[in-house]
């Protein structure tokens, strides 16, 4: 796939990084294609959240770089990260929602916190948020009074709030109905083509993200082991990406944690057994 460097918006390069002596990232490249629907996809604990906190600047690497819209994340300084994070919304996979605050207020806060709009201006543009993600009406009502799909909405219309750039998914279909889960689907598509954003999905629900991606990085064991369109890996030669996106139970990633033999297993115990 070949594309200009100005069509990048988040370029990352031989990224390393690791919690103590276990090693998360060991290497990776990935570039994040403004205007599209990237997801980042892998067998859970393999580092794909970790990888959001990276591009947000929560954590440093250990080695290599992370340039966002032409900035290096690692290098900026407080004040400069913060202005960045402005431009970057963020989905919690657990929604993240005030629990004291209404619907209107959880989506106003941003705009009440990094701005200096006026309240009537405030109320038409969060008005416009929640009509985008259908929950207009629901505007008075509080967390607690959601469902999880519901919940999930009006945390999306939080996160386009201030109109970023880019919006990271951390985990979006996890605990959704099929209903629930399909609006989401629907809508982080529709929302990413009609305001012009760039979206990464960190996910492994494959069938659901293979439906709206654009581009599809596969992490496994702190390397990428498969990038391409979804067709392209599902057309793959690669063991591992088919038993991933197949969902295959066994494969290169075995069933059985690796040991002895079940049969040396029996025989051993039926040695001990015979001697007493």
């Amino acid at each position: 796939m070949t594309s200009s460097t100005d069509d990048i918006l988040v370029q990352i390069r031989n990224l390393h990084f690791s919690r103590g002596k276990k090693k998360i990232f060991d290497g990776i490249d990935i570039d994040i294609h403004r205007g599209k629907v990237t997801a980042i996809m892998g067998p859970s604990g393999t580092g794909k959240t970790t990888l959001l906190r990276l591009i947000g600047g929560q954590l440093r690497p250990d080695a290599g770089s992370i340039i966002v819209d032409g900035q290096s994340v690692p290098h900026l300084r407080r004040r400069q990260l913060f202005e960045l994070r402005k431009r970057m919304g963020m989905l919690f996979q657990s929604g993240a929602l005030l629990t004291d605050l209404s619907v209107f207020d959880n989506v106003a806060f941003p705009l009440r916190e990094h701005t200096k709009l006026n309240e009537a201006m405030i109320r038409d543009l969060i008005l416009m948020k929640l009509e985008a993600v259908g929950l207009r009406n629901a505007r008075d009502l509080k967390p607690s009074e959601l469902s999880g799909g519901m919940a999930r909405r009006v945390a999306l219309a939080r996160a386009i709030a201030l109109d970023p750039m880019m919006i990271m998914y951390d985990e979006p279909f996890t605990g959704q109905d099929p209903i629930s889960m399909g609006a989401l689907v629907q809508l982080i598509r529709l929302l990413n083509d009609a305001l012009g954003l760039t979206s990464v999905i960190v996910s492994h629900d494959v069938q659901e993200t293979a439906t709206i991606a654009d581009d599809i990085y596969v992490i496994s064991e702190g390397r990428v082991v498969g990038h391409g369109t979804p067709d392209e890996l599902n057309a793959t030669e690669s063991e591992w990406v088919h038993q991933f996106m197949q969902g295959l139970p066994d494969g290169p990633v075995p069933f059985h944690y690796p040991g002895t033999r079940y049969a040396d297993d029996l025989l051993a115990g039926a040695g001990q057994g015979g001697e007493s």
